[in-house]
């Protein structure tokens, strides 16, 4: 099969690419390396049947160049930087909504007709249902990236029904493991190694997370590829149980043999958009056979392990 996985160069994109080589495929990576590492495509980069393109998704005549040929797209790029979003409001809509567009224009114009999409649980809001199904009434927004995230999937659905593309949209929850570079075990790292006798916990700590690692993310959407069948098919990705930031502060505090004092910045949530509880119901995509191989307490030991066996990635982050 030949895929083009979107923002290729990046935490889970890189992973995937290893995957889809090790399992026979030919593979574009596609990525204008914003936040996507080089170094993650060393391995990838050594088969002659990994090709790279830099380029923007916004860029539409280098997409399009890209796209010729291709079975299968995984569309993992996206401006994931849901804290900061009200900063640079744009972006979300820029790299997430419109560049979801021109991905689907390029498909259209090529005859690409399968695409896997990488949406978010933060979709569902702050939602009165848990764990949440994917049938569950999509409340008011309260993050520009959720919006801008469901916006896209409302386009990917249209083009299914108007030209033909098979979808299958993945929401997922926050996801750990090897090549991780932003998030709360990040953060949490980065602060402890600079003063372990003092953390600052944005919230009151209380905010009850679900958490996914990134192999039994990669598992979950190949069973997906595999099986779905209908012209769009969504998925919840997480695990069927979720912590606190207390909690997995306290897993990161006792490997680093550190007990800092914890002061608290206050409210249910960290920042505006932060939902105070995430748990998805998974039930749909077990039904095709999948389950999680790791806790999220092993998640979260298996990603401060890597991040302390990478000091560049924290480098790269100063």
């Amino acid at each position: 099969m030949k895929v083009l996985v979107t923002g290729g160069a990046g935490f889970i994109g890189s992973n995937l690419v290893d995957r889809l080589l090790d399992h026979g495929a030919t593979v574009t990576v596609y990525d204008n390396f914003s936040t996507g590492q080089p170094a993650f495509l060393d391995k990838a980069r050594t088969r002659a049947a990994c090709h790279l393109v830099e380029a923007d998704l916004l860029d539409r005549p280098s997409l399009t160049s890209a796209m010729r040929g291709q079975e299968l797209v995984v569309h993992l790029a996206a401006n994931a930087d849901v804290r900061h979003g009200l900063e640079l409001p744009h972006r979300d809509l820029e790299q997430n909504t419109i560049a979801t567009h021109h991905l689907l224009e390029a498909m259209r114009a090529c005859g690409t007709r399968r695409i896997v999409f990488s949406s978010t649980g933060s979709v569902y809001g702050e939602p009165a249902v848990f764990p949440t199904p994917e049938d569950c009434p999509l409340p008011i927004q309260t993050s520009l990236y959720g919006a801008s995230k469901i916006a896209a999937e409302g386009l990917i659905s249209a083009y299914s029904t108007g030209f033909g593309i098979q979808a299958i949209i993945l929401r997922f929850v926050s996801i750990l493991g090897e090549r991780y570079t932003h998030g709360h075990v990040f953060d949490f790292y980065r602060k402890l190694r600079a003063n372990p006798d003092d953390v600052e916990i944005l919230g009151d700590g209380n905010q009850r997370k679900s958490y996914l690692y990134v192999g039994d993310c990669l598992d979950a959407l190949l069973r997906a590829v595999e099986c779905a069948t209908a012209p769009v098919s969504i998925f919840n990705l997480g695990s069927d149980e979720y912590c606190t930031v207390n909690d997995s502060l306290g897993w990161i505090c006792a490997a680093l043999g550190v007990n800092p004092r914890r002061h608290f910045t206050g409210g249910e949530r960290g920042w505006v958009g932060d939902s105070p509880f995430i748990f998805l119901d998974c039930t749909r995509i077990r039904a095709l056979g999948w389950r999680p191989t790791l806790t999220i307490r092993e998640a979260v030991l298996r990603t401060l392990e890597y991040l302390q066996a990478s000091p560049w990635v924290m480098e790269q982050r100063a």
